[in-house]
């Protein structure tokens, strides 16, 4: 085993690492030794091709297959130089002020995490796409949105120099998507900051990290990691933890920090979502320009979800239809005509829902669907099948229906479909994003893992910075509120270095 000692341990590089590595970086002109530890691998610029298969083995974690312990959810989370920064399609909003404040976390506020935000939001260049970029899915959506009656509402992005290719998900094969990996990473690189990809950490001790280096696989994306393959154990004054709702959890669990914390891995939410698809008489520009431009979400709160526009090419459309043969493969025939919409539930927390880990430590999720989750999903189904029909459509796919292709129908008929509807697990096709909490900010280590600053309780040198921290579903794209809360907690490591290091 080899050993190293740094003075600052960051685990992950997403949203969360990304942004604590870069407000940290300043110290290394002080003499600190930081170093930033990233499962994934770090991708060149021409080795983002598109391809979906090809993209999500070499971006997501377990190829953007891991499933929830009864294999009913598909979970989507990053897993390279950037984290999921990289797979997003930069959708960069602020959190309703009821979230935060039901969050009650002792002297967090919105207007903290708004002028904090208010920094990456420059960096990343977030703001609305002009109206000549906006394509014709979206145009559609908004356009049955405002015959309905509903506020759609303009998403702001984090890109510069957009082509169009609408292969956000997969990494932008332009390099427009302004991610950890376009800012923050190399910000912290040329001050000092030393990253380490292909680096899974295995657990944690006493100021103590203990890795393992793989060797890049044969005929793999991605550049070799800086260090030889093998077994490391490093010494680190601080250590910040920021690998995933998922990775994160299950981390501090192998170490051996559950005792103490009863509330470990407990408080885990997402966003269940599926794809609905309308096929309109003509074809519409979906898979060019911007996926993702328009949402709705004015009934997060009372009917729990959230719509927005989206673009997914034929594998992943493939997978989210209902049905085989002659109906499902009619739609796919369309796709050139394809309307679609990205129907996402917002839940809360629950306590069947959480992360704990497997004999071998790996960890495991383990979600159950609740009435008022399935009820969200259901709603949203309805909700985007009358903006479909008022867009033009002429039939739309609802994966909750008894028949889920729907013929051209008045908002009325919908209605009573709608009492027909289900969510069946496991077979109704459920993918996951904007994974949350398991290591909830709070009070003390009754009801919660970190305290306000995000600081392990009774563990003084050892931090959490990423969305494992909220204490409950902030209900839209997360990676702004993660962002901020990052910032917070390297300000508080600045303000104690002397202490700390």
């Amino acid at each position: 085993m080899t050993r190293h000692s740094y003075d600052i341990v960051i685990i992950g590089s997403g949203a969360g690492g990304g942004t604590v590595a870069q407000e940290l970086s300043p110290l290394c002109a002080k003499g600190a030794r930081i170093l930033v530890l990233e499962k994934g691998p770090k991708l060149r610029d021409d080795e983002f091709t598109g391809k979906e298969v090809e993209m999500s083995q070499a971006l997501y974690g377990d190829g953007g297959g891991f499933l929830t312990a009864d294999r009913t959810m598909t979970l989507a989370f990053g897993c390279a130089y950037g984290g999921s920064t990289v797979v997003y399609t930069g959708t960069s909003l602020l959190p309703p002020e009821r979230v935060i404040a039901g969050w009650n976390v002792p002297g967090l506020t919105l207007d903290e995490i708004t002028r904090r935000a208010a920094k990456y939001k420059e960096q990343n260049n977030v703001h609305p796409l002009p109206d000549s970029e906006i394509n014709q899915n979206n145009r559609l959506f908004v356009e049955g949105c405002r015959r309905l009656g509903y506020r759609a509402e303009q998403f702001p992005v984090n890109i510069k120099g957009c082509r169009g290719s609408s292969l956000c998900n997969l990494g932008c094969p332009n390099q427009a998507k302004l991610g950890t990996n376009r800012v923050q990473l190399p910000a912290a690189e040329r001050n000092g900051v030393e990253v380490v990809t292909r680096c899974e950490v295995l657990r944690l001790g006493e100021k103590k990290v203990f890795a393992r280096v793989t060797p890049k696989p044969e005929g793999a994306k991605g550049q070799p990691s800086s260090w030889a393959p093998g077994d490391y154990e490093i010494d680190a004054r601080v250590v910040v933890v920021a690998a995933s709702a998922v990775n994160s959890p299950a981390l501090l669990l192998r170490s051996g920090l559950g005792d103490g914390l009863p509330r470990l891995g407990h408080g885990f939410t997402c966003h269940p979502a599926f794809i609905l698809v309308a096929e309109h008489p003509q074809p519409i520009t979906n898979f060019v320009g911007h996926p993702k431009s328009y949402y709705l979400d004015q009934f997060a709160e009372s009917e729990r979800f959230v719509l927005e526009t989206c673009m997914y090419f034929p594998f992943i459309t493939a997978k989210s239809l209902e049905g085989f043969g002659e109906a499902h493969s009619s739609f796919l025939r369309a796709f050139p005509r394809l309307q679609m919409i990205l129907v996402l539930a917002c839940d809360h927390v629950n306590e069947h829902n959480r992360v704990s880990v497997d004999r071998d430590g790996r960890p495991v999720v383990h979600y159950r669907f609740t009435p008022e989750t399935m009820r969200g999903l259901i709603r949203g189904a309805i909700t985007s099948a009358k903006i479909f029909f008022a867009a033009g459509a002429l039939r739309a796919h609802v994966p909750v229906a008894q028949d889920p292709t729907v013929e051209t129908c008045s908002p009325e008929r919908l209605e009573e479909l709608a009492k027909t509807c289900a969510v069946v697990p496991g077979k109704t096709s459920v993918s996951a994003a904007h994974l949350q909490g398991g290591c909830a900010l709070g009070r003390g280590p009754q009801d919660s893992v970190t305290d306000p600053q995000g600081r392990v309780h009774g563990q003084p040198w050892l931090f959490v910075a990423d969305a494992s921290l909220f204490p409950n579903s902030v209900e839209i794209n997360p990676y702004l509120t993660i962002m901020a809360l990052a910032d917070r907690v390297a300000e508080t490591i600045r303000q104690e270095a002397a202490s700390l290091l």
